[in-house]
């Protein structure tokens, strides 16, 4: 198995993710210093940063409803990254991410496999938003933005557009670029004040308070990823809210248990 295969599986990272600490000289195996596809066997010691890699761990899917102000990283130096703020038993990572001053819905994992699965373009996967902006959303503006807009040396993919209040209007993209919406609305003048995630595929951010986490369902997975997850697997663990010092309501979808 490949070592960048084998630390996603653990829960470590994703493979990229993996990729980067070979070529940072992170990774030994049988106390040598990796190489970008190295091949681990079996009884292998193989050690991240001096520390021993562990067996296979049961893998861990979240739904987090970031607040603004929480960084997506993983790196704990930074203040405020969002695995501190979680701050789950397990070793997990974002998938994609929401800028600092964004907030919504955000999932977290121990699973590297999935990450890519979930995030390329050419999936085609639905991330919807709800967008406010600094003056009334016009028809022209809303025709813009959904036949694509020129950012980063590219003209975005088209995409849903619908105005839902003067400044207001919800957007559904299928392409994660940085800090896409924002810099697609400030070629047309306007600022953005607020930016919230409120689904992700099949996942929706409804009943979750800002703060909060669930685990999700196995009925959420079969239909996030069906060739993954369809196939009768064990049930997946938990499904209360979590999220020390935030109270909230009760998650509805799916139905959970209060905080503990």
């Amino acid at each position: 198995m490949r070592i960048n295969k084998y630390l996603s599986e653990r829960g470590l990272c994703s493979r990229r993710e993996a990729d980067s600490w070979v070529e940072g000289g992170r990774v030994s195996i049988n106390d040598v210093v990796a190489t970008l596809g190295t091949q681990v066997q079996p009884g292998d010691r193989v050690r991240v940063d001096g520390r021993s890699v562990g067996g296979e761990k049961a893998h861990v899917y979240i739904a987090l409803h970031k607040p603004v102000g929480i960084e997506c990283t993983t790196d704990t130096r930074v203040p405020d990254n969002v695995i501190d703020f979680v701050s789950h038993r397990e070793r997990i990572f974002p998938i994609g991410r929401l800028d600092k001053n964004s907030e919504g819905l955000l999932l977290l994992t121990n699973d590297g496999d999935i990450v890519n699965e979930l995030l390329r373009a050419r999936h085609g996967h639905e991330k919807e938003y709800v967008v406010t902006v600094d003056r009334p959303v016009t028809d022209e503006f809303v025709k813009g933005m959904a036949g694509g807009v020129a950012i980063l040396d590219q003209v975005t993919a088209p995409c849903r557009v619908q105005r839902v209040g003067k400044n207001v209007f919800r957007i559904v993209l299928t392409q994660g670029l940085n800090r896409q919406i924002r810099r697609m609305c400030e070629v047309f003048g306007y600022t953005v004040r607020r930016l919230i995630r409120v689904r992700f595929v099949n996942i929706h951010l409804e009943g979750l308070s800002p703060g909060r986490w669930r685990d999700l369902s196995r009925a959420e997975l079969a239909a996030l990823l069906p060739e993954r997850f369809a196939a009768a697997r064990p049930a997946v663990k938990g499904a209360a809210v979590k999220g020390a010092a935030v109270k909230g309501a009760a998650v509805k979808r799916p139905a959970v248990n209060k905080k503990r």
